[in-house]
């Protein structure tokens, strides 16, 4: 047998079993997103989205297909050049795309189009982890963050422009594979603490408060320390900082595209406007609850039918869901979410190189990522960012790019026998 063949026995197909179970329920929820309490027309019809979303499970099987024979270092020998032609990508899309609603998001040609953006994630974390692989690799130093970074962001700053903040936020995911490789956890002290206080400020309305307790807790950690005058500058000049961060935040939220801050706005006080801009955060909210125990059945959906959440078959799926099939239907398919990514950790820990190990992560990372702000905008949460639930939501972009992600890694488990030569 070839070392390009598929290792049957080596697939993990409990993982497969997951995913494919993820994309059936998905599919006939996606059905009964469009359904409309008539039945003229099947779920197999293909001028309905159910019907199309069948021709992109098709076409990612044969994907699947594809990856699975693959030679198993294809990936990794043309993981830059990949992640380069995506970057290309990224960068004509907003002089050659399609506009939908501000945002240039797709190429294509007619009806075929894809999301660039949507693909260049697993492109970014193939180029991730080709220059992290080597053994001389340490994220505690600083050029090697640098070089980490830098080809994090690129693809984040291209994205911005067109502009999807969304997507562009999913790449940030990735530094829980950086948190795994040894990047120093300062870093996420600092990240955590400064959303923290960001999400203070937007949330009181007497920002004096917020300062008082900075000044406070600035005043403890001068006085606890040894007093020096490097010391009290330091932390006096952090403090100040943080102070005119908080007022100077309003200002820059104003700044922000209307829809953007009516998300902000809707996160912090769901009740402000419900018949405008909080009514897709409350309507979802509506249909989970509704549902109950159990739920009112398949196609039984109310909120559904009259259509009262818009987008309910991409980014609000999830409410479809809750709807029909209640809190135990929407357990169901978060225990399949988790017990995929405890599959993928287990996978990830059991790699003979540090390419696939990495790889690995970054796939955990950006489905985590999607499945728990996805779930938490449809429950009000979080804001409405047009994050899709992977292999749920209706889209052959996000359909592709979400299997493409998954299998290549799969290949990479499948083949691990053979990489014990090539320890990283």
């Amino acid at each position: 047998m070839r070392e390009s063949d598929i290792h049957i026995n080596r697939v993990d197909w409990i993982t497969v079993s997951i995913y494919f179970a993820l994309v059936m329920i998905g599919w006939f929820n996606i059905y009964a997103a469009v359904y409309d309490g008539q039945a003229e027309k099947s779920i197999f019809d293909f001028s309905i989205n159910s019907g199309k979303q069948l021709v992109w499970i098709g076409t990612a099987i044969m994907l699947i297909t594809v990856i699975m024979v693959a030679d198993p270092r294809f990936f990794e020998n043309l993981s830059l050049f990949i992640y380069l032609a995506f970057v290309l990508l990224l960068v004509v899309t907003p002089f050659v795309g399609k506009e939908v609603n501000g945002q240039i998001l797709s190429v294509g040609f007619g009806d075929f189009r894809i999301q660039p953006g949507e693909f260049a994630k697993f492109a970014t974390g193939l180029a991730l982890a080709k220059v992290m692989e080597r053994p001389t690799f340490d994220l505690s130093k600083k050029n090697y963050q640098a070089i980490a970074f830098g080809i994090l962001l690129v693809p984040v700053i291209l994205i911005l422009l067109q502009p999807d903040t969304g997507t562009a936020m999913v790449y940030f995911a990735m530094l829980l594979m950086f948190y795994r490789e040894g990047l120093p956890s300062i870093y996420y002290i600092l990240g955590f603490g400064f959303v923290g206080i960001t999400l203070l400020a937007l949330g009181i309305e007497n920002n004096l408060y917020l300062a008082g307790a900075i000044v406070a807790v600035v005043l403890i950690l001068i006085f606890l320390g040894k007093r020096t005058w490097q010391r009290i500058l330091a932390f006096s000049l952090i403090g100040v900082g943080l102070i005119a961060f908080i007022y100077s935040l309003d200002f820059v939220v104003s700044k922000l595209p209307e829809h953007q801050q009516n998300r902000i706005m809707v996160l912090f006080n769901p009740d402000i406007d419900p018949l405008g801009v909080g009514w897709n955060v409350t309507q979802s909210k509506i249909a989970i609850g509704s549902g109950g125990l159990f739920g009112k059945g398949y196609l039984e959906g109310t909120q559904t039918k009259f259509d009262f959440v818009p987008e309910q078959h991409t980014d609000f799926i999830f409410c479809t869901l809750g709807e029909e099939f209640g809190w135990i239907g929407s357990l169901v398919v978060i225990g399949l979410f988790v017990g995929l990514l405890y599959r993928l950790v287990m996978m990830a820990e059991r790699q003979k190189t540090r390419f696939s190990r990495i790889y690995g992560y970054c796939v955990i990372s950006i489905l985590f990522f999607h499945f728990m702000i996805n779930i938490a905008m449809t429950i009000g949460l979080f804001p409405v960012v047009g994050i899709p639930l992977p292999f749920f939501s209706y889209g052959g972009s996000s359909l592709w790019s979400f299997t493409v992600l998954l299998f290549i890694f799969i290949k990479m488990d499948s083949s691990r026998a053979t990489q014990l030569g090539r320890l990283g």
